[in-house]
């Protein structure tokens, strides 16, 4: 699993001219499931997500998660995540699970968040969608699991 991580002061997605997602301060995450990722990678995921340390504190460092902040998150699938960019001009998506069982593991993450108390909103898996966020900081992070060399 691979993970675009950004804190946010807000954010929202849209699909058709319809909002199908919105937070306010907390966590966007565009997340792609790779070819072979399962429940263990999923997991692995949704512990460091939940327990990353990227809000400020009294002295404005770097030391409360979404939970401690009472955050949000909003988690959008992001196959072009996975994009093999090696070779040539044109992006190779091979490396991405199919449709049906990265949709699954998508849905598996966003409960397995939801059921450590945090309020998760989503995009619509496989839809064409508009983003838009206001990156607080900025702050952004790139997650691998299992981590890439």
């Amino acid at each position: 699993m691979k993970a675009l991580i950004q804190r946010v002061t807000k954010a929202s997605v849209w699909v058709e001219g319809e909002e199908v997602g919105r937070i306010d301060r907390g966590i966007l995450l565009f997340l792609a499931v790779v070819a072979g990722d399962g429940e263990d990678e999923c997991r692995k995921m949704v512990r460091k997500v939940a327990g990353l340390r990227i809000f400020p504190d009294e002295q404005d460092r770097m030391n409360r998660s979404v939970a401690d902040i009472d955050g949000e998150l909003l988690v959008v699938s992001q196959f072009t995540l996975a994009a093999d960019l090696k070779k040539g001009y044109r992006p190779s998506f091979g490396r991405a699970e199919q449709p049906q069982a990265a949709e699954a593991m998508c849905h598996s993450f966003c409960q397995q968040l939801a059921a450590l108390g945090l309020p998760v909103a989503q995009g619509r898996f496989g839809a064409d969608m508009q983003v838009s966020l206001i990156n607080d900081g900025p702050v952004t992070f790139w997650l691998d699991f299992p981590p890439q060399s």
